[in-house]
């Protein structure tokens, strides 16, 4: 597991200032208490904002609202987070992670508490909007800190947790929401009070549980940037929304909006261009991949938001319900997130493969979109269900993989701007989908309402054709089924209006390019970079087989070249650090290690560095070495692991250092730590390296087959190794890293062949691989009185059923050849002159010196 912490680091900070960048891997414990409180956060900014989802019909009808503020409720929090989604991101880059998500976490929920005050809807999306800041700092901070600790790889499997976290927020939130609001000594105010204790108790555990590092950085927040994107994304979103209600669109008023929403864009490009932090840094977007997730997050929030957050006005406008049972009958779209977001997760953690995920959610959310847009008010609710358990498991699939996908391919430096990109793009696309299919939805209701009670003969029914919500229990029997049904038909249409935007996310995605996941989070990349930067002029050859050798110069002072460097998923780990000791530590060093205990700097003046080296799965790694290096590359102490795995080395003084562990069948470790006045605790993981083994057969006899060549490579396509079977059939490759490879094999007389292989974590993978016999037809073709090779001639080979299996075109000796081809009978045509066709068997390694004559019919 190629996961990090800060470990030996005590609180947000290093001492004396200095980078908190000696990451180390942590295991799977260390994590989750360290998302502990995370997860808390981000369950009751969730719950916060999906508690009301099913009082707002209530709310909005208490308060005097009509259909526009119930969408602008929604839209407010929408705008204000895609607004600010990017300046939280940069700062996520620039200072400290944890102040920050709590200071996010504070604002929502305070913010949740004022808008349970609201006395009339102005208030209310007033406070949303104050919500959208906080919501924007959740959404975007618990994606950069994951990905800070975690790497993407492992991040997957945690994901799963985030997921799992979000569903029974989503489910929890509409079902207590719902209780509160039926219960009328508590009414739907209450809504917006319970999350505050559930918020003290994350503040609590976030500041005990989640402990990071902090880049000691010069802060330049790009506040023009800011201005800039917030100002373009709110014109653009208030425009939506007024259009074809306040004013038509095709009017003046669309023409000022949207030129200066432009306008504003275009200052925003200039800007970025030129600031030296910019809050989007724009060369992310030469990224293909950044590129086209970002589209498509911006097609799916289009998709996801402006679909799914008017479900429960079909629950309880179209199908009557109270706003318990709504919460209730949302949960088929909540189980199918729930499953396929931890399903996917865990699946992508052991197989490191991604994109299928995406284009898979993508076409189930086109499907459920597509299918919900059939529904009436009175469709049987097992086929609603079947439809929203669609759009939840397209959903689930695509959130948190277009993330994963993007971080991927980004520098640990801006992880928090590529994160909140993708967060930005999302959240802009719902702002978007809501304030649209809002505006459309009204309208369609007013229509369908006038033609229902048109063919009943009456005018328009209270509190609909006006734009407000309708108290369905006060209307006439008639009328409240004209109501229902125009809620029905006019939630259903769009969907249909949204499925057409999924299906463009969908194709979106199919031009991803998949690129293996990481295995390294960005704490730990941070680290090796800067240890890397540290020693680039110390360094010396490395041996490529990734052990630890020592050459003497013949002086006092030995030098030391140690490989950390590995093919694959290691790369940009420092490749060598070259370190030579000092003379007292040669000294010591001739006294031999006894017991594990370190070569130690003269009493009285070493500072003791202690800690424990084990592997992925915690076993203890005896007798691994672990050395202590300066940064100009000298080694200060050597130590070798306990039978538990402890050690104890001592540093000459507090500052920063390179701590390196190597053991047999490890991949070696290095990172880079700070140590203080006070003896520092450090533990070390190392990743085990594994062997991949096996046997060549034929499978028409089962015998071994010798000098076949091997082929090892990784999923990018880069060969790891290479080798030929003994006469035995066997091979065998060690040192690979644990993960997916292909294995091909190709042998004379045999036909190629490819396989993919899973190698695990430690001992031998051993296979079993068996060639098909390859036999293969060549001769001449022949022609004129002399009987001469023919050139340019053309042969063809027919199979028995009559399919085409080969062809090829003589060269000037009239030679042709077919191979890797399966016993059997076939039919050899060839032309020039007048074709003749003849038929041919093929048996064992096939038929050489096949000759063909031709001739026309007069020779």
């Amino acid at each position: 597991m190629a996961t990090t912490t800060p470990a030996g680091v005590r609180g947000d900070t290093a001492k004396h200032g200095a980078p908190a960048g000696n990451a180390a891997p942590m295991s799977h414990r260390q994590i989750m208490e360290a998302l502990s409180g995370l997860l808390l956060g981000m369950f009751v900014a969730i719950l916060s904002s999906t508690i009301v989802s099913n009082a707002l019909p209530q709310i909005i009808s208490d308060l005097g609202g009509g259909q526009s503020a119930y969408t602008w409720v929604v839209t407010s929090s929408l705008l204000t987070m895609t607004a600010t989604t990017p300046l939280w991101g940069k700062l996520a880059d620039l200072t400290n992670k944890k102040v920050l998500i709590q200071a996010s976490l504070i604002i929502f929920v305070l913010a949740s508490a004022g808008a349970g005050l609201s006395q009339n809807p102005g208030t209310l999306i007033t406070f949303r909007a104050i919500q959208g800041l906080g919501m924007g700092g959740m959404t975007a901070l618990t994606q950069i800190v994951i990905a800070a600790m975690i790497s993407p790889r492992e991040r997957g499997r945690y994901s799963g947790y985030l997921g799992a976290t979000f569903a029974v927020a989503t489910v929890g939130g509409p079902l207590l929401g719902g209780v509160i609001t039926d219960t009328s000594w508590l009414g739907w105010r209450w809504c917006f009070y319970v999350g505050v204790p559930f918020a003290v108790i994350a503040l609590i555990v976030l500041q005990k549980t989640l402990k990071l590092p902090v880049l000691k950085r010069e802060v330049k927040v790009d506040w023009a940037g800011a201005f800039f994107i917030a100002a373009a994304a709110s014109l653009l979103l208030i425009w939506v929304t007024f259009a074809g209600d306040k004013y038509d669109w095709m009017s003046w008023q669309t023409y000022t909006m949207v030129g200066g929403a432009l306008a504003l864009a275009l200052i925003f490009v200039l800007v970025e261009s030129k600031a030296s932090e910019p809050i989007i840094p724009l060369r992310l977007f030469r990224n293909r991949t950044i590129t086209l997730t970002a589209l498509a997050s911006l097609f799916v929030g289009v998709a996801m938001f402006g679909a799914t957050i008017f479900l429960s006005q079909y629950f309880q406008l179209a199908r009557g319900q109270s706003p318990t049972m709504s919460g209730v009958m949302t949960i088929p779209m909540i189980a199918g997130l729930f499953l396929s977001s931890t399903g996917s997760g865990i699946i992508i953690t052991r197989t490191g493969r991604w994109k299928g995920w995406l284009v898979a959610g993508a076409t189930l959310l086109t499907a459920g979109l597509g299918l919900l847009g059939t529904m009436r008010h009175d469709t049987e609710y097992w086929h609603v269900g079947l439809f929203m358990g669609l759009v939840g498991l397209g959903v689930g699939m695509m959130m948190q993989n277009l993330v994963l996908a993007t971080q991927n391919q980004v520098d640990p430096r801006d992880l928090g701007a590529a994160s909140s990109v993708i967060a930005f793009f999302r959240s802009l696309g719902g702002a978007i989908g809501v304030s649209v299919l809002g505006a459309v939805l009204s309208h369609r209701i007013t229509d369908y309402v006038r033609d229902g009670m048109s063919e009943l003969g009456g005018g328009s029914a209270a509190g609909s054709g006006d734009g407000a919500l309708p108290d369905l229990d006060k209307l006439p029997g008639p009328v409240r089924t004209v109501i229902e049904s125009a809620y029905g038909h006019g939630i259903a249409d769009i969907y249909l209006y949204a499925a057409p935007i999924a299906l463009v996310a969908l194709l979106l995605v199919l031009f991803v390019k998949e690129v293996p996941l990481k295995t390294t989070g960005g704490l730990q990349e941070t680290a090796d970079s800067e240890a890397a930067a540290a020693n680039g002029g110390a360094g010396s050859a490395a041996n490529t087989d990734g052990t630890t050798g020592t050459v003497s110069d013949g002086g006092t002072a030995t030098d030391v070249g140690t490989a950390t460097g590995s093919a694959g998923d290691n790369a940009g780990q420092p490749a060598a650090v070259g370190t030579r000791q000092p003379s007292w530590a040669v000294a010591a060093e001739a006294d031999g290690v006894s017991g594990g205990r370190a070569e130690r700097a003269p009493a009285g003046t070493g500072i003791a560095v202690t800690g424990a080296v084990r592997d992925a799965d915690g076993t203890p790694v005896s007798r691994a070495a672990v050395t202590l290096i300066s940064l100009s590359g000298r080694q200060l102490g050597r130590s070798v692991a306990r039978a538990d795995g402890t050690y104890t080395l001592d540093a000459p003084g507090s500052g920063s250092y390179v701590l390196i562990a190597s053991a047999e069948g490890h991949q070696p470790q290095a990172s880079t730590v700070v140590v203080g006045d006070q003896p520092l605790g450090y533990d070390l993981m190392l990743s085990g390296t594994s062997g991949l083994a096996g046997t060549v057969r034929s499978a028409a006899d089962a015998r071994p087959v010798p000098e076949a060549m091997v082929i090892v490579t990784d999923v990018r396509g880069d060969v790891l190794a290479t080798g030929k079977t003994d006469t035995n059939g066997a091979f065998a490759f060690g040192d690979l890293v644990t993960g997916s490879f292909t294995v091909a094999v190709n042998a004379a007389g045999h036909r190629p062949l490819a396989m993919p292989v899973e190698v695990a974590g430690h001992g031998t993978t051993r296979i079993e691989l068996e060639l098909q016999s390859g036999a293969q037809v060549q001769g001449t073709v022949r022609a004129g009185a002399e009987r001469g090779p023919l050139p340019d001639a053309r042969v063809t080979l027919i199979d028995a059923a009559g399919n085409v299996v080969a062809t090829s075109t003589t060269g000037s000796d009239g030679a042709y050849a077919f191979t890797d081809l399966d016993a059997g009978d076939y039919t050899v045509i060839a032309s020039g002159y007048p074709p003749v066709a003849n038929p041919l068997t093929v048996a064992g390694r096939g038929v050489d010196g096949y000759d063909i004559e031709l001739a026309h019919p007069d020779e």
